[in-house]
C-alpha cells in the first residue's frame, strides 16, 4: 500500500519483507520448501478433521482466516501512537500528530477546498452493523455450530455471544470443550459458518445506499474497515452493489494490531488528514478509537443503545437522518488552534485613586 507521501505501509506482524512481485518459488529459499508444503498439508488435514470430509468443506481451505472476527480487539492510539513503516533508509513510525502534519493539503489543494469544503473530508466506515447487519449473522454462526454439535445455547448468553472471546465463551460460559484441539476445531468450523452467511448478504443497511450517493455526488471520498479477508470483503461489496463507493478498503491483510491503526491506516489511502475524517460506528468502543485518532465519530443507535453513545460527536438511528450539512457542523468549530491549550488573560483591576489636598484644589 502507497502512502501519499511515497512511502510502502508494511505491518510490522510480517515475518518477512520480500517483494511481492517475485514469484512463490523465487521468495522461498529451497531449504524452506519442504517445510511450507508441510504446512500447507497440515492445515488442510486440520480443515478436514473439523468438517468429517472434504464434501463438508471448501477442498482448499477455509475461503478466509478470520482471526478477529469473534474477538474484542485493543482501541489503540491511546496516547496518538500510530504504526511502524519501513522505508529503504530504515523504519519509519507513523503516529497520529505526523499523519496530520505531513497529509496538509497543498497549494491547490487549499484553494480548491476553499471552492469546495466537502472534498476535504473523508469518510470511514466500520463493517459490522454500519455498512451491513452483521449481529443477527453471527447469532446464526453460533446456533448452526450448536446443531451440527448437538449442543444448546442458553437463552441468557446471547450478549457474550456477539461480544466475547469464542475461547472464553466456548470453555467457560457453554462448557463445550476442554482441549486446545477441540477448542481450535470448534472455532475454525464457527468461523466457516459465519463466513458462509456473510457471503450471502445482498442488501446494506437502510438508508446507505442512498447516503454513499450523496456523498458520491459531494466528490467526498468513502473508506470501509474490517477484519475480513480482502477477497471475501470485495465479492460481498459487489453482491450489496457498493463497491463503486469506496476508494479504499482497509482488510485482515493490512495487518493493523487495534482499531485505530486500521482508522489510520484508511486515512492514508484516502489522503486525508485524520483530524479531517468523519468515523461511522456502532461500538462505543471504536468510537473512542476515532477520537483518539483525532477523528470526528458518528454513532449508529442498533446494536448498542443511545446511552451508550454518548460520546460520539453525533448520533442517529439510520443514515436517512444524515446530509451532507451534518459533516460541515461537526468541523464547525474547529480550527488551527481548536481545542490546543490557550493562556488565560487575567484583567488587571486598576488602583484606586487617593484623595489628597492636591486633587482637591
Amino acid at each position: 500500500m502507497e502512502s501519499a507521501f511515497g512511502f510502502r505501509l508494511i505491518p510490522t506482524t510480517h515475518s518477512s519483507f520480500l517483494p511481492h512481485h517475485l514469484p512463490i518459488k523465487l521468495r522461498l529459499p529451497s531449504l524452506q520448501r519442504s517445510s511450507f508444503v508441510e504446512q500447507q498439508r497440515n492445515r488442510k488435514n486440520v480443515i478436514t478433521s473439523s468438517y468429517g470430509s472434504e464434501e463438508n468443506g471448501p477442498p482448499d481451505g477455509f475461503q478466509f482466516t478470520p482471526t478477529k472476527i469473534f474477538m474484542e480487539e485493543a482501541i489503540g492510539a491511546e496516547y496518538g501512537e500510530g504504526f511502524e513503516t519501513f522505508r529503504p533508509d530504515g523504519p519509519l513510525k507513523v503516529d497520529v500528530d505526523f499523519l496530520n502534519d505531513r497529509l496538509q493539503e497543498g497549494f491547490l489543494k487549499r484553494i480548491r477546498y476553499a471552492m469546495k469544503p466537502d472534498e476535504a473530508y473523508g469518510l470511514i466506515f466500520s463493517w459490522d452493523n454500519v455498512v451491513a447487519g452483521t449481529q443477527a449473522l453471527k447469532l446464526s454462526a453460533w446456533k448452526q455450530l450448536a446443531h451440527e454439535e448437538g449442543k444448546e445455547i442458553p437463552d441468557d448468553v446471547h450478549r457474550l455471544l456477539l461480544h466475547g472471546a469464542p475461547d472464553h465463551v466456548l470453555h467457560k460460559v457453554l462448557l463445550w470443550g476442554d482441549e486446545a484441539c477441540e477448542l481450535e476445531r470448534l472455532k475454525l468450523k464457527l468461523s466457516q459458518l459465519y463466513s458462509n452467511n456473510l457471503l450471502k448478504l445482498s442488501e446494506p443497511l437502510e438508508g446507505l445506499k442512498e447516503w454513499l450517493d450523496a456523498v458520491s455526488t459531494a466528490r467526498i471520498p468513502c473508506a470501509v474497515v474490517s477484519s475480513l479477508d480482502r477477497r471475501v470483503m470485495v465479492e460481498i461489496l459487489e453482491n450489496m452493489g457498493l463497491m463503486t463507493y469506496f476508494q479504499a478498503i482497509v482488510t485482515e491483510e493490512d495487518g493493523m494490531d487495534s482499531m485505530a491503526h486500521r482508522l489510520l491506516s484508511a486515512a492514508v489511502k484516502l489522503d486525508r488528514k485524520p483530524s479531517k475524517c468523519v468515523v461511522f460506528e456502532d461500538d462505543p468502543r471504536g468510537i473512542t478509537a476515532a477520537h483518539n485518532c483525532t477523528m470526528m465519530a458518528v454513532g449508529l443507535i442498533g446494536a448498542h443503545p443511545a446511552y451508550d453513545l454518548v460520546q460520539a460527536d453525533l448520533a442517529v438511528g439510520s443514515f436517512n437522518e444524515l446530509s451532507v450539512i451534518n459533516l460541515r457542523r461537526l468541523f464547525a468549530h474547529t480550527g488551527s488552534t481548536f481545542m490546543e491549550l490557550q493562556k488565560q488573560v487575567v484583567e488587571k483591576t486598576p488602583p484606586r485613586r487617593r484623595l489628597t489636598i492636591d486633587t482637591i484644589y
